[in-house]
């Protein structure tokens, strides 16, 4: 059984990132005062800062963040103080170049932008290590100091590492796993193409490669180790701070990027996780959003599914206020009036208890001075800060909200070695990414809320059994201990819904000699006599289920069943007409419906209605699709949220009666949503 998160926010909240080192002196107690005049009570600082505690190696002088923290004494604003270890200093890698991290080909990425260290180099764990102390041990006992962020992004920027440090640890990590060359030939399938290995000095970190194609074993195994890397490196920080930090204050870091367990950081190094929400990329100028099929800004809520697998009750660190951008790449339009709203509301209806907006005042300098903040360049009072204003007076009213669970009536499953071996395989890959994207489109045009579910290896029965449904929607990578949980699930009453391509594979992504679907053939009654994609010379391939054609997707396993498993669809056209494509076993308890193609927007609407999951809380609203419905609870309260992504107004139905958590009255019938405007109701 997963544990409990260790922190939870006891009050909604908002904050900012601000940056003193940025600004004149003069300017930081107005700042804090115009903050707290609109709602903002907590800022971060510190996370690109190392030079202003150790300006050269080993001399260490606290007077600029004392002399800030002083004037925050002055006032009640709490501070989350974070670790400088995201930026290096020119000192540093100037005179030791091995903490930087390369390409590919060996070259090193040097001094001038962010995250260009590595996470396996000795010297800069011990200057890294050094650094965290200094800070934990002089600023962690402020009254005013109540949480830590490691780090800035972990993996952002690049989720790849091949320094020589890199390599050494890589080595390191095998033998461990392996014990021996001979068990990493075989789990590498190293005698294709001659790769065998004699002696560990031969074993790198991937390199350049002809097409770029290195051996997929060998990169599965290195995204794990990138990963146990980075985990590692901030888990040497959380210790650090955990000698210092006072009861009650937390230890976080932000997210949430590629190549990265982090279910695992979070439960090993972390209090509680944060996320940077920045939906306005879906409007970037290289984007198209009028003829997008993705539901731009509202795929975050996707992404926040995400964030909720991993803390249920998370916080945003970053929060979109302004337009996004670099002076090298990425330009987009400011937020329309009402945006900022819409996605604070996003994150909070979606379990954010914490939200903070990036950033306080837009830089006059460096790289992101087109990453605009609250405030302009002119430090102006403008229509956002205004809009900050009107987001604290909404989370005044919604505050009891604060800790309310989300409710899913569907999970999707997922597991960290089917997503990177979908990294590494593109026939994976086209699958995977293809029906994930199709079926969160699809629950949020039914207004079917859903959680992602990680296999993790604390993971037991009693958590899957939450959800009356799960789709695991193409597991290539099986394991007995996860074929195990499933069927325990499903004979326990679960009802589970498998894909195309389920139990190709073991742990090192090489494929069985067996029959998909493999370790679950069991359960599934079924098996998979021949697969195919459905190419660009075919037309597409539909299934006839209870005489509805039903699209099939992009790829068909043609299904032979057993003699207690029953055809619910047949393949309508292709050469493998009149074929198995939906089969239904029953297995104790519970029922696997072994589906021979990949998920659509349409076709999840077909399985959903099947299994009694579609539109869950249609009994108490009903909305246009433009809007999305996310539920929390708490205490026996159900609390809809309702936004509306759309610039038009679009009317919604009260079906049962309710109350404006804005007003206060009592609502029930025909409503209307603004263009980008949210609604709480709290059902009564």
């Amino acid at each position: 059984m997963r544990k409990a998160q260790n922190y939870q926010w006891e009050e909604m909240s908002l904050g900012t990132c601000y940056y003193p080192e940025h600004w004149d002196r003069k300017l930081w107690r107005e700042d804090l005062d115009r903050m707290w005049a609109n709602g903002i009570y907590t800022i971060r600082i510190g996370e690109f800062a190392w030079n202003k505690v150790e300006p050269r190696e080993g001399e260490f002088t606290f007077d600029f963040f004392d002399d800030f923290l002083e004037v925050v004494a002055k006032t009640e604003m709490k501070v989350i103080f974070g670790t400088p270890t995201a930026t290096p200093p020119a000192w540093l890698t100037d005179k030791y170049p091995e903490v930087l991290n390369c390409r590919i080909d060996g070259v090193k990425y040097r001094h001038g932008m962010r995250r260009h260290y590595n996470y396996n180099s000795k010297i800069y764990r011990e200057l890294s290590a050094r650094i965290v102390e200094k800070f934990g041990e002089h600023y962690a006992p402020r009254k005013s100091v109540i949480g830590w962020q490691i780090d800035n992004e972990i993996n952002c920027e690049t989720a790849e590492f091949y320094s020589e440090s890199d390599t050494l640890a890589f080595r390191e990590f095998l033998k461990k796993k392996y014990g021996t060359l001979e068990e990493l030939n075989k789990a590498w399938g190293a005698v294709f193409w001659n790769q065998e290995y004699t002696q560990w000095e031969q074993v790198y970190v991937p390199r350049l490669t002809i097409h770029n194609s290195t051996n997929p074993h060998e990169m599965l195994d290195y995204i794990r180790f990138v990963s146990g890397s980075a985990i590692s490196f901030c888990k040497m920080q959380s210790d650090i701070l955990r000698k210092y930090i006072k009861p009650g204050d937390f230890i976080t870091t932000n997210g949430m990027f590629q190549n990265l367990d982090n279910h695992e950081m979070t439960d090993t190094v972390l209090d509680v996780y944060t996320y940077d929400s920045y939906p306005n990329f879906a409007y970037c100028l290289i984007e198209d959003p009028k003829h997008s099929k993705n539901l731009n800004d509202r795929r975050w809520s996707d992404k926040l599914t995400e964030v909720r697998s991993i803390c249920p009750h998370f916080g945003i660190m970053e929060q979109q206020s302004g337009a996004n951008g670099w002076n090298t790449r990425m330009e987009a339009p400011a937020p329309k009036p009402g945006q900022m709203m819409l996605w604070a509301m996003q994150s909070i209806a979606h379990g954010a208890d914490y939200v903070s907006f990036f950033r306080w005042r837009t830089c006059t300098m460096g790289t992101e001075i087109y990453w605009h903040g609250i405030l302009d360049y002119d430090n102006r009072d403008n229509r956002k800060l205004a809009e900050v204003k009107k987001i604290y007076d909404r989370v005044e009213k919604i505050r009891e909200v604060t800790g309310a669970e989300y409710k899913a009536a569907f999970g999707v499953v997922r597991d960290y070695s089917n997503v990177w071996d979908a990294q590494v395989d593109k026939w994976h890959q086209r699958l995977a990414w293809s029906s994930e994207e199709e079926i969160f489109i699809g629950a949020q045009l039914s207004h079917t809320p859903m959680d992602y579910v990680y296999l993790l290896d604390s993971t037991e029965t009693e958590e899957l059994l939450k959800y009356p449904v799960l789709i695991y929607p193409h597991p290539m990578i099986l394991s007995e201990k996860m074929a195990q949980l499933l069927q325990s699930y499903v004979e326990q009453g679960g009802c589970l819904i498998l894909g195309a391509r389920t139990g190709l594979k073991d742990e090192t992504g090489k494929c069985v000699m067996d029959v998909m679907p493999g370790l679950l053939k069991d359960i599934t009654g079924s098996v998979v006599e021949e697969f195919t994609f459905v190419g660009p010379a075919d037309d597409e391939v539909s299934m006839d289920w209870n005489g509805k054609q039903v699209e099939t997707g992009i790829f068909n396993d043609i299904l032979a069943a057993g003699p207690e498993t029953k055809v619910l669809a047949s393949y309508s056209s292709n050469y493998y007409q009149g074929r198995p494509a939906l089969v239904e076993h029953q297995a104790g308890k519970g029922k696997v419906l072994h589906f021979g193609g990949t998920f659509t927007r349409e076709n999840i609407k077909d399985f959903l209605d099947y299994t009694g999951a579609l539109s869950a809380f249609k009994d108490l609203v009903e909305l246009p699709e433009d809007c999305e419905l996310c539920v929390r609870e708490k205490d026996g309260k159900q609390y809809l949220m309702l936004l509306n992504y759309s610039p038009e107004e679009q009317r919604i139905v009260l079906k049962a009666p309710g109350v404006d958590m804005d007003t206060e009255e009592k609502v029930q019938g025909q409503a209307v949503l603004k263009g980008y405007e949210t609604k709480v109701y709290r059902c009564c």
